[in-house]
């Protein structure tokens, strides 16, 4: 006859089989799904924009945020991190990229969402590169599910300039 001790390691190991099975064939239906997120971005206003006394530029914006994530998330989706980045090129640095908003979207039901704000995080450039400046805003997301590797992508919205002088 079995110990107690055998029949319950059996028993343990048995379940944490089957609840790594799960989990695995969980993570996998998240590839079945094919989402198609979007979102557009207005700049309502520049409400400063000054050379700061270290020599550099420094935007203060009002942003209007119009964003329709809900297809990322399915059964699998824990929370959905989301965050707005101006992203613009100087002879220094081909690609500079700078966070103006974030937020956490915990459930589907607020996932479509349309807000007026005022970037969250300082927009600065080190250096005097932003006046009269081309740059996009891109809405990046990390999908964090439930079980499962985290996935992330972004929507590039092109088509912003900053003005010639400062303000």
């Amino acid at each position: 006859m079995h110990s107690f001790g055998y029949r319950a390691n059996a028993l343990l190991t048995f379940s944490l089989t089957i609840l790594a099975l799960m989990c695995a064939i969980a993570s996998l239906t998240d590839n079945f799904n094919s989402p198609s997120p979007t979102a557009s971005v207005q700049i309502l206003n520049v409400n400063r924009f000054q050379k700061k006394s270290t020599g550099d530029d420094e935007v203060a914006i009002t942003l209007d945020i119009s964003a329709d994530l809900q297809s990322l998330f399915t059964w699998n989706t824990k929370q959905v991190f989301v965050f707005l980045a101006a992203e613009y090129s100087t002879p220094k640095n081909s690609l500079n990229q700078v966070s103006l908003w974030d937020g956490i979207i915990p459930e589907k039901e607020d996932a479509k969402f349309s807000i007026k704000t005022k970037n969250k995080y300082r927009f600065i450039d080190q250096g005097s590169n932003l006046r009269g400046r081309d740059f996009n805003l891109t809405l990046h997301w990390h999908v964090m599910p439930k079980t499962g590797k985290m996935f992330a992508d972004k929507l590039v919205l092109p088509g912003f300039r900053l003005p010639e002088s400062y303000r």
